[in-house]
């Protein structure tokens, strides 16, 4: 009976096809994920952005880490060198010889298949003379060439090789182990449980756990858990926090501190020159003994971040830790608004305590801006330019130009510009307009409504409201030839005035245009069904509306008054010529007038206008319908659609990282200083972006005033506030028996009915005739 036998590779053959399959499982992921990309490609990006970012310091340090860097040419030699042994091993794969082949005797003894019995014996001769070992020929191949003669001759032998391809019989399975021989070796049993016991006993163990302990200490936005927890225990206690205690307790994190993060340092020269930034800075609040900000590296990382704020040089020993605070300070600021919007969310529905004030929340957006540019919060936005300075400012907020804000500078004249900033060379003028141009103009559409409800229009008490915010993103170079087009120098009072002058004109036209198309419909309807009563036109009524609105000045009013009027008297005068035809032609056709006036006829007439009504709300109804569907599946394809948080560029001149243009998005209450809804952040805007932003309506009915607010996270100055009007009716009450569950009657059921109707009233004929 065939048994199974297992064995390890004596000559290596096998072990280097495990070996050539392995080496390709790394190589070749490895190349596709870790080859460095074309630094062609980089090179070119970073030459489109020097004309705009030239100056900033992402640009020059990233241009400086490029040139410099030597990890790609080592990445580069790595996979270089494992694919050269993956060629190498499967080259030697190529060359080995087939070990395993199939036993054919005619091979051995060289014969053609199907050679008669004399040939084979003659054959066998021929080699026995040559191979026998007593004639000096090799013992092996001897055997082999008897072998192969008695599977030909004997008829047992022949029999078992063309059933089991051998002619011995059936034999033992052979399982080969791609692994050379020398590993389950007695001699080497030591040195395989020693590698064995440290890969897997050792090695795996520690760097799991390390992996592990690492992972937990950190939250999904690689942000410390004991930072979240120091943040909502300030903001807890604090909730109305201004922008000095901000700055403490964001420096106070635990990323600063050397004990819990190994990128931050603590040197030696930090006691002589963090007390130096002391004396420069000022008041800073340093002997307050409240820990952690009395802490060393809380002091140093506060002495820095104001230092960056300050736009102060600082020693060379310094920058480089700086750099280090000032790149962290965004993720830690995101961090705080995420803690307090979940203190607000908690304050909501548990109440007990305080929420964070709105200011905290938006002093954490701003301070994110003033860190991003380099700015204290006192200074002037105009500073993010290149090549502003303080004694710069002076020309732009004289008298004649009063120009305070970047949307006021872009919104001049180029000839006053250019006389505005003459202090500026061609060159720098140039650069600065090239800077400005690039910065964003955002517009913003708002949609109120509430989703899954019959009336979307009505907001009642305890609805969900959702507004939908649609953002649309330009270029301020855009608006710099808008703004040549119109008159720069619009008053707002100016403004005012052609506004309620279009309005007027659009008025005009809609009164006119409705008292023409009534008129109109009035006379058809006159001709049509000769009518002999008189219809008045709502025309005067529209005006008596218009007079109370109190938009349109006296001679306006008039104006109106008299187009409407005429228009008015024309249609009657219509109206009258056919009723007096009408009556002239009475005698004629009084038959076909009662005809037509008959009910069955003046029923259809009702029938039709009904059915058409409810043409006209089922068409509705669909309009409405399609449009949730699409709103549906937009917000599908949304929450499916992964979108690159790659959006712009931000110009910023003293932040040391690349940072990507995104806002945050909200609706507050700045009455009671609370949010509505939580801040949104926008990552992906890149032209236009639509963001839902949904809150639960007041509890009590009446009319609110809230604000829908839009806030950069790199700029200072291109912040926008809507508003937004929300009119809160009484909820309907819950009505027990519905029209929906009022099940109608089968159309089986009504037959029977019908049937049982039909009986019964036979019956009582019957009994009628009886």
């Amino acid at each position: 009976m065939a048994g199974q036998q297992f064995q390890y590779d004596d000559s290596g053959n096998t072990f280097f096809y495990f070996l050539t399959s392995f080496v390709g499982l790394i190589v070749i992921p490895a190349t596709y994920y870790l080859w460095p990309r074309d630094q062609n490609a980089e090179q070119l990006r970073l030459k489109s952005l020097r004309r705009v970012h030239g100056r900033c310091l992402w640009y020059r340090l990233r241009l400086m880490k490029s040139q410099q860097s030597i990890v790609p040419t080592l990445k580069k030699a790595a996979l270089l060198f494992g694919w050269a042994v993956f060629l190498l091993l499967a080259y030697k794969v190529s060359k080995l010889d087939r070990e395993y082949q199939e036993y054919n005797p005619y091979e051995v003894l060289n014969l053609d298949p199907g050679a008669s019995l004399s040939e084979i014996k003659k054959q066998y001769r021929v080699l026995s003379l040559k191979f026998h070992p007593d004639k000096g020929g090799d013992e092996a191949t001897f055997m082999r060439i008897a072998k192969a003669y008695a599977a030909l001759t004997n008829e047992q032998s022949r029999k078992n090789w063309e059933t089991y391809g051998n002619p011995d019989g059936p034999g033992a399975t052979s399982f080969g182990i791609a692994l050379p021989a020398w590993i389950v070796d007695q001699k080497n049993s030591m040195l395989v449980l020693l590698v064995y016991g440290l890969a897997f006993m050792v090695i795996l163990p520690v760097v799991v756990g390390t992996w592990w302990y690492r992972s937990i200490r950190y939250s999904g936005d690689q942000i410390l858990i004991n930072t979240t927890q120091l943040f909502m225990h300030f903001m807890y206690k604090t909730p109305n926090m201004n922008m000095k205690r901000l700055a403490m307790v964001l420096t106070a994190a635990f990323e600063f501190d050397p004990r819990s993060n190994k990128e931050a340092t603590i040197k030696p020269t930090d006691n002589i020159e963090v007390p130096q930034l002391i004396r420069e800075l000022g008041n800073i609040n340093v002997k307050k003994k409240e820990p952690p900000f009395c802490y060393p590296y809380s002091l140093k990382a506060r002495v820095l971040v104001l230092a960056h704020l300050a736009r102060m040089d600082v020693s060379e020993e310094l920058d480089e830790d700086q750099r280090f605070v000032v790149r962290k300070s965004p993720p830690l600021l995101q961090e705080m608004i995420n803690v307090g919007c979940q203190l607000t969310m908690m304050a909501n529905s548990r109440g007990g305590f305080h929420a964070p004030r709105l200011v905290t929340i938006e002093n954490c957006m701003k301070l994110t801006q003033m860190i991003v540019q380099g700015l204290q919060e006192s200074k002037s936005p105009l500073l993010q330019l290149p090549h502003f300075e303080e004694e710069h400012l002076r020309y732009c907020i004289s008298k004649k130009y009063k120009v305070r804000s970047l949307q006021d500078l872009v919104s001049l004249k180029d000839s006053d510009r250019r006389s505005m900033l003459r202090f500026l060379g061609e060159e720098k003028y140039d650069e600065v307009i090239s800077v400005l141009g690039s910065f964003p103009h955002l517009t913003m559409d708002t949609k109120l409504q509430v989703l899954d409800d019959e009336d979307s229009n009505n907001i009642t008490a305890g609805s969900i409201v959702t507004v939908t915010v649609t953002l649309t993103r330009k270029r301020m170079a855009e608006v710099f030839e808008k703004e040549q087009d119109s008159s720069p120098c619009q008053t707002e009072e100016s403004a005012t005035t052609e506004e309620a002058q279009g309005d007027l004109s659009k008025t005009k036209t809609k009164v006119w245009q409705n008292n023409k198309s009534k008129g109109a419909k009035k006379t058809a309807k006159s001709k049509k069904k000769k009518l002999t009563k008189k219809k008045a036109t709502p025309a005067p009524a529209a005006v008596k509306a218009k007079q109370a609105n109190g938009n349109v000045a006296g001679n306006e009013v008039v104006a109106a008054a008299a187009a409407a009027t005429a228009a008015t008297t024309a249609a009657a005068a219509v109206v009258k010529e056919d009723e007096e035809e009408a009556s002239d032609k009475g005698s004629e056709s009084e038959g076909e007038e009662a005809t037509k006036d008959s009910p069955s006829e003046r029923d259809e007439d009702s029938d039709k206008q009904s059915d058409t009504e409810v043409d006209e709300i089922a068409g509705d109804d669909e309009e409405e319908w399609e449009a949730l569907q699409q709103s549906i599946q937009r917000r599908e394809r949304a929450l499916l659609e992964t979108k690159s948080k790659v959006t712009h560029p931000v110009y910023s001149l003293y932040f040391p990282e690349e940072k990507q243009e995104w806002w945050w998005l909200y609706i507050a209450d700045r009455r009671d200083q609370t949010l509505v809804s939580m801040p949104y952040h926008v990552c992906t805007l890149k032209d236009t972006e639509e963001v839902e932003l949904k809150f639960p309506a007041p509890s009590k009915t009446g009319n609110y005033q809230y604000s829908v607010i839009l806030r950069s996270d790199s700029f200072l100055g291109l912040d926008q506030i809507k508003p937004l009007k929300l009119e809160v009716h009484e909820a309907k009450a819950m009505l027990d028996n519905h029209p929906q569950w009022d099940i109608p009657d089968t159309e089986e059921e009504d037959e029977e009915q019908e049937d049982s109707d039909g009986i019964e009233e036979s019956e009582e004929d019957e009994e009628d005739n009886d």
